[in-house]
């Protein structure tokens, strides 16, 4: 049996950090992060919502900022990461490719990313943008979990179908590049698998348990 998840509290007094549209505006690169990638339509915004709890991409919803990396703090070690969203939304060809550049210069620098979230419609999986990102994360050995968002778009059965023919498509060409869950922001499917994953990232069960190893055993003193 897992152990209750640790993200949930921290996550709640998640708060906005701070915006960069190139990697030298980024926060220091230490401590844990982990980020949110996906088509503009995938659902990204929702899903890291929902993960949260703290309606974190709210902010990114300000004029501008869907263009910029967002970073949310969850404690002095531990950030979230809101990534641009491709594909979907129509800007000028030099902006995507400005956005192209500083998310691959981020992707390919930063040491304190421990995992990338993959968001995919469950409808529309394995787009040319998904398809660069595993790309990219098996080049990396970038540890990768995806989400099939709107899974609740299908009935059970469509859905469990859709997921075991991703994953295999995934392991033909990538192999274990990645690890693959249902999701669903509105009917709330799959939200505690994908919390297990960003408490695993993010340190915070290697943290209990070591907070437990070093807790004093008092039981000679009942004996």
């Amino acid at each position: 049996m897992q152990p209750k998840n640790p993200i949930i509290g921290l996550c709640q007094q998640a708060t906005f950090l701070t915006s960069a549209a190139r990697v030298e505006q980024c926060p220091e690169d230490e401590g844990y992060e982990v980020a949110f990638a996906g088509r503009s339509n995938a659902g990204k915004s929702s899903a890291l919502n929902t993960l949260t709890r703290a309606n974190l991409a709210r902010t990114s919803k300000t004029p501008g900022r869907t263009q910029l990396l967002n970073f949310f703090s969850l404690d002095e070690e531990r950030r979230l990461v809101d990534l641009p969203g491709y594909g979907y939304a129509k800007v000028p060809i030099p902006l995507k490719l400005h956005w192209q550049r500083h998310l691959e210069a981020y992707l390919g620098s930063r040491t304190s990313l421990m995992g990338l979230i993959l968001m995919m419609d469950i409808r529309h999986p394995l787009t040319p943008f998904d398809c660069l990102m595993l790309d990219w994360a098996a080049s990396s050995k970038m540890p990768m979990h995806i989400l099939l968002t709107k899974a609740d778009k299908l009935t059970f059965g469509a859905a469990k179908t859709a997921l075991l023919k991703t994953q295999k498509d995934i392991q033909q060409k990538w192999g274990d590049t990645a690890t693959i869950q249902l999701f669903s922001s509105t009917k709330r499917i799959g939200i505690a698998e994908a919390q297990y994953v960003l408490a695993d990232w993010l340190q915070l069960l290697t943290a209990i348990a070591t907070d437990a190893a070093n807790e004093p055993d008092d039981t000679d003193e009942h004996l």
